[in-house]
């Protein structure tokens, strides 16, 4: 079982390879879950379409419901562990029953947080779609409501609010996180490679760490058209770990005290003077 103290928070990345293949899929993440286990991690982080995907685009092909299997297993390997998993998933879009539904042409792109009792605390759907660098996303997805409650999850000692992928370019998705009482801002992501992709995910992921004085778990995929390259930065933007474009776990403790530490010496947090609102709230 996961750890009780109130101490540091202990958390596994899980940096994979994703397929098309969704039952090989779950083998690769019960293995993850096996490995944060004996390390006694609290809590375990899953990329960005972590039950299924393509590099060449993912859709209604990939989707399954919140009490389909992908979902439910997680649900069933953190009650056996006790460990807490935050993963990207794919979930049929509006008017669709299920993943071949007629109802709908698009999918929707999730984050699940489920507890270390095996409760499904919250679901985040994405909410600016990957429509830059060549790529359409919005052709097989509609985005997540802009006006959603923010999704966090309580872990020990700490609140994780959860974002995806390209959620981490617009610094306003952070900061309402952080409004909303996130310690840590969790990113899970299949972050497409190319030219300047993988130092624009480092230098985003130590931005939105420093401006929110946030410890950042940016989670990515390894394998074919994605960068990988999982980051652990802390609240004063300097990078504690980070992978390469393999694939592999790594575990830290994430220490609420030195957070704390970090957020008295710099209280721009305190010291802002606007708010965060959706965009069709704004006053005109």
């Amino acid at each position: 079982m996961a750890r009780t103290s109130r101490g540091p928070v202990r958390v596994t990345i899980a940096q994979i390879e994703v397929s098309n293949d969704h039952a090989a899929n779950l083998l690769v993440v019960r293995s993850a879950f096996t490995e944060a286990q004996r390390l006694q991690a609290d809590l375990l982080v899953l990329p960005e379409y972590a039950s299924g995907f393509d590099p060449r685009g993912v859709g209604i092909e990939h989707a399954e419901p919140l009490d389909g299997p992908f979902v439910t297993t997680l649900q069933r390997w953190a009650a056996e562990t006790g460990v807490a998993v935050i993963a990207g998933t794919t979930l049929p879009g509006s008017g669709s029953g299920s993943g071949s539904g007629s109802g709908t042409t698009r999918a929707v792109n999730a984050v699940v947080a489920i507890d270390g009792g095996g409760h499904l605390v919250g679901v985040y759907r994405k909410v600016h779609l990957y429509d830059a660098f060549g790529h359409r996303e919005s052709d097989r997805l509609e985005p997540g409501p802009v006006d959603a409650a923010p999704t966090t999850m309580t872990v020990g000692g700490l609140t994780f609010g959860v974002m995806t992928c390209y959620d981490l370019r617009f610094p306003e998705s952070a900061r309402r996180l952080v409004d909303a009482g996130a310690d840590v801002l969790v990113v899970p992501a299949a972050w497409a490679a190319g030219d300047l992709k993988a130092d624009h995910w480092r230098t985003l992921a130590r931005a939105r760490a420093i401006e929110n004085t946030s410890v950042v778990l940016a989670v990515g995929q390894a394998g074919k058209g994605v960068t990988g390259r999982s980051l652990l930065v802390g609240p004063d933007g300097q990078v504690g770990l980070e992978l390469d474009e393999r694939a592999g776990l790594r575990t830290a403790d994430v220490d609420p005290g030195a957070l704390g530490a970090v957020r008295e010496a710099n209280p721009s947090l305190v010291n802002r003077r606007y708010a965060v609102v959706p965009k069709d709230q704004q006053q005109r």
